[in-house]
């Protein structure tokens, strides 16, 4: 029996296999005590754990779940772990009348491999294939982790990964991949937990490249972001995270204590939506909403400075450490007790965010007009606009941005405002949009945080912009 655990957010997926009265993990997640509870309720031991790949996105939990179990852990062997035992392409694994065989798969990382399983008792066709990041479904794996001068060969790998390797297993195979909609590790990945060889080859866009020229030209043209935690992810996923045993203490903290802390430079990461942030947010608070804290934080975050986690509630938050953990953020400390109320019932200081709706922003951009101004197209012009200008920005991904945007504004992601804030000048209000009006209030309290005044999220965004039906310029 295989059972999916998913995790949120980080779009992960990891398998618990039971296999002749013992158990099987691939690719667990860092808080691994799902997989001990399966492993209890169905009286099994827990004797292997297999990555079919050096993660990128999240702390892989193997190491974890092996202190815990005493599990053997393995690997592919094209790359030099610190931990673990290396396994070759055509290594078998038999448990009754389970078998698990080793696929090299490289393209997405040199190391890459996959699981093919059989029961032997029925056939000795494949059954499954656990393809970690080679294949998904509706995409396959990204190729650019190396740089770009690697892309085309990894490109290359993949195809012959995919093409030569995995499509010959047969099209009732079902495929078994490491993530889900959502994850950063492929461009457009379907929402689909399950799907199979032959319904790939089908409906998979990009298995319908007639060649494998074409095939490498279309990866290495893909645009990925690739999120500054990756490098942390990728060092503690070779040489072994530290071993927590358990999801850090969260302690409370009063708010004379969080004052102390901030003195101290405490992170303070503030979860609350977009409206309640902006209508107020403790002084030099970075805002990603808790649900976006896994796609966020490893834009934003540091893995020295200590976090303190502030919402209006304090209930439900044991996501939002989860969350962290899983990204290997060690360094949680707790959060506001009591919540934000408790900061300003304790005459805490407090900064707001200007809200402007769609409606707002169509009125201050036909005012321009009327004007004969309109926006600012050149950053280095600005001493020479009216008051009443200001720097239209878009934070949404590149390819929303070539589908369609606002006239005159300028285009920054999110996640590369860090890097690219010298871009956005300090001497005119600056509006920030998105698609909705998370990622906007998110890039709003990192603008105020590094010193920007002048600042106003747009609600809703783009999505209330085309419902308004407000013109946009298609790309």
């Amino acid at each position: 029996m295989v059972k999916l655990i998913k995790s949120k957010g980080i779009a992960h997926h990891s398998y618990f296999i039971e296999v002749s009265g013992r158990a099987v993990v691939v690719d667990p997640r860092r808080d691994v005590d799902v997989y001990l509870h399966l492993a209890e309720s169905s009286e099994m031991d827990i004797t292997h754990i297999f990555e079919t790949h050096r993660n990128e996105d999240y702390v892989i939990g193997s190491l974890e779940l092996a202190c815990a179990t005493g599990a053997e852990i393995f690997h592919g062997k094209n790359l030099d772990f610190a931990y673990g035992t290396p396994v070759s392409d055509r290594d078998k694994f038999q448990w009754g009348s389970i078998e698990l065989e080793v696929m090299d798969t490289p393209g997405h990382t040199t190391e890459s491999i996959s699981l093919v399983l059989r029961d032997l008792s029925v056939s000795k066709d494949a059954q499954m294939v656990f393809t970690g990041d080679v294949i998904f479904a509706g995409e396959t794996g990204r190729v650019d982790l190396y740089g770009p001068d690697k892309s085309q060969k990894m490109a290359g790998l993949l195809y012959d990964s995919i093409f030569n390797g995995i499509l010959p297993l047969g099209d009732q195979v079902i495929l078994c991949p490491a993530h889900g909609a959502g994850s950063v590790c492929g461009a457009d990945i379907r929402e689909q937990d399950y799907t199979t060889i032959g319904y790939e080859r089908n409906t998979n866009p990009q298995l319908q490249c007639t060649s494998k020229e074409e095939f490498i030209k279309m990866k290495v043209a893909e645009e990925l972001y690739t999120p500054p935690y990756f490098k942390k992810m990728e060092f503690y996923n070779q040489n072994g995270a530290p071993i927590a045993g358990r999801i850090p203490y969260f302690k409370p903290i009063p708010p004379k204590i969080l004052k102390e802390k901030i003195n101290n430079g405490a992170c303070i990461l503030d979860v609350r939506k977009p409206t309640s942030f902006a209508g107020a947010h403790i002084p030099g608070s970075l805002n990603i909403w808790r649900d976006g804290v896994p796609a966020f934080a490893g834009w934003f975050l540091n893995y020295d400075d200590p976090i303190i986690v502030v919402d209006d509630q304090i209930q439900g938050l044991d996501e939002v450490r989860q969350a962290l953990f899983r990204l290997g953020f060690d360094n949680i400390y707790g959060y506001l007790e009591g919540g934000f109320p408790s900061w300003y019932l304790h005459a805490g200081q407090i900064n707001s965010i200007k809200l402007w709706s769609v409606h707002q922003l169509k009125q201050k951009l036909e005012s321009l007009k009327e004007k004969g101004e309109g926006l600012t197209e050149n950053r280095k012009k600005f001493k020479e606009t009216s008051e009443e200008d200001f720097f239209l920005l878009d934070v949404r991904k590149i390819d929303d941005r070539r589908k369609d945007y606002i006239q005159g504004s300028h285009h920054i992601y999110v996640g590369d405002l860090p890097q690219r804030i010298q871009e956005v000048p300090h001497d005119i209000p600056v509006v920030v949009y998105c698609d909705s009006g998370y990622k906007s209030t998110t890039a709003c309290s990192y603008l105020k945080k590094n010193g920007y005044t002048k600042l106003s999220t747009v609600l809703g965004s783009m999505t209330a912009w085309k419902k308004a039906s407000y013109p946009v310029v298609k790309a």
